[in-house]
Formats: structure tokens, C-alpha cells, sequence
């Protein structure tokens, strides 16, 4: 039988498919609904169910969310592993190795610090834990994403994005991704930089459209905590309408019950 990790492959072989990201059980139910050939988890979408901030969950719970978001989804489902809960290459590999154990297709991990001052990983060190990862995951297949995070961590520097994807991929990585690209002469110059290795596009922001990315050469496209920020925009709007206004226009033309429990049910 074909596994999910040998579907998720040949999607990346040609053409471009569409992985949104989920954030919980219901929302990835919805999505693997739809059609969507992929998924993908959010760190950032899901933090924020826990009622933390993007990057302060713990490295056992999401491993727990990998395990029960990809035993719940019928397609591949890849997983935002943060930076490798690690610094060291040694360790980025073992928890990376743990990380293919949970049954996800795919796996990332990027290279910024969190530290504002610095918020980039030293380039040869960044490429050590790319390839570190990349032998990790060897026996399972799963395929790897190497991120480089210059553009969402304040280091908005193509040509240095362009270096570090250049040589992640190299190092082994199967798909390469510079979140935060926000013109099509950006991407398109990634895409060049790379190929023939796949690339993955961040569609967080109305920058373009996916004809438009499919047409630039983009393999992988997905929507980050996006669309969990779409929910919560609507939650907050009509629960401070509730508070400030006491009017209720906010939950006119809302999804019913009946819509919900008919998606949902078991």
C-alpha cells in the first residue's frame, strides 16, 4: 500500500498543490474535506489554541500534536517543527528523528535564533543542522523543508535568503522556503536560485494568487497560521462588538449548527 510519505513525494515532483494549515482537529477536518492533496501544521496556530505565544510550546506537546494531527487527517500532513527544539546539530537531529516517529509526512525546521540582536543561525552552523536533520530522516523518507527565516525574523535580505536556500539544499534538503516573500520578483529569484528543488511559498498576505505562484514555478504553497488569524480576526470582532456595543451584527450569515455538526459528526 502507498504511504503517506510516498504521496507526499510525488506531489513534490511536478507541478503545484495547495497545503493549508490547520490548527486543531476541526479545523483539519474541514480542510481534509475540501479537496486539499496536503496538510500542513501551524507552530503559530497552534500555540495560540494553547493560549501561548508562537514558539513557546513545548517540544513533547508538539510531538503529541504531530502524532494526533496526522493519525486524524487522510492526507500527508507536514510538520512545522519550529527550529529542531535545539541549537546543536546532533541534538536538531535526534528530536528531528523523533519527530518523523509521530506518522507526519513531512518536516521543517528553520534557522532563526529568536533572539532579536542575532536572529539568524551563523551560516555554516545553519547549514550543519540542515544536513544533521536531512541524515536523520533518511530511513523514514520523510521529506525534509529547510526554511530560512530572514524575512519574518527582520533580516529582509534576498540575496542572503537566496545563500542560505542555495546551500540548505545542497546540504540535502528536499524543499526550500523563505517565509515572508512578498513580490513575485522575489519568489520568482528564488525559484531560479534553487531548481530544480521544489520550493514552498508562504501565502499569508494578498501579494498574488496561486495561478500566478504555479506560474512562477512555485511547487508548494501553504498559508501558515493565516488562516487561524482569519478566525480569530472574526471571534475578536464580534466578541468585542458583544462587549463595547452590545449589538450582535457580527454573528449575521454565520456557519449554523446544523452546517457545523454535518461536517463534524462522526
Amino acid at each position: 500500500m502507498t504511504t503517506q510519505v510516498e504521496i507526499f513525494r510525488r506531489l513534490h515532483a511536478s507541478g503545484c498543490f495547495v497545503m493549508p494549515n490547520p490548527w486543531d482537529l476541526g479545523s483539519a477536518t474541514l480542510l481534509d474535506q475540501m479537496g486539499f492533496p496536503a496538510l500542513a501544521t501551524t507552530s503559530a496556530g497552534h500555540a495560540w489554541s494553547r493560549a501561548r505565544a508562537d514558539g513557546h510550546v513545548r517540544l513533547e506537546d508538539m510531538l503529541a500534536h504531530f502524532r494526533e494531527m496526522a493519525a486524524h487527517v487522510h492526507v500527508p500532513l507536514n510538520g512545522d517543527f519550529e527550529g529542531g527544539y535545539a541549537v546543536e546539530p546532533a541534538d536538531v537531529a535526534a528530536n528531528v528523528a523523533r519527530a518523523a516517529e509521530t506518522g507526519v509526512a513531512g518536516l521543517s525546521i528553520e534557522d532563526s535564533t529568536g533572539d532579536p540582536a542575532k536572529p539568524l543561525h551563523d551560516f555554516a552552523l545553519s547549514v550543519e543542522r540542515v544536513r544533521a536533520a536531512r541524515r536523520a530522516l533518511e530511513a523514514s523518507g520523510v521529506v525534509f523543508t529547510a526554511r530560512s527565516e530572514g524575512f519574518v525574523a527582520g533580516r529582509p535580505d534576498l540575496k542572503e535568503t537566496i545563500r542560505r536556500l542555495t546551500a540548505y539544499a545542497e546540504a540535502g534538503a528536499d524543499c526550500l522556503y523563505a517565509p515572508g516573500l512578498r513580490t513575485e520578483e522575489e519568489v520568482a529569484a528564488v525559484v531560479r536560485a534553487v531548481s530544480p528543488k521544489p520550493v514552498n511559498v508562504l501565502a499569508a498576505a494578498n501579494f498574488t494568487t496561486v495561478p500566478r505562484l504555479r506560474d512562477l514555478g512555485v511547487r508548494r504553497i501553504s498559508t501558515g497560521g493565516a488562516l487561524a488569524r482569519v478566525a480569530l480576526t472574526a471571534f475578536l470582532a464580534a466578541a468585542r462588538e458583544i462587549a463595547k456595543d452590545g449589538t450582535l451584527t457580527a454573528l449575521e450569515g454565520i456557519v449554523t449548527n446544523r452546517e457545523l455538526n454535518g461536517m463534524l459528526g462522526t
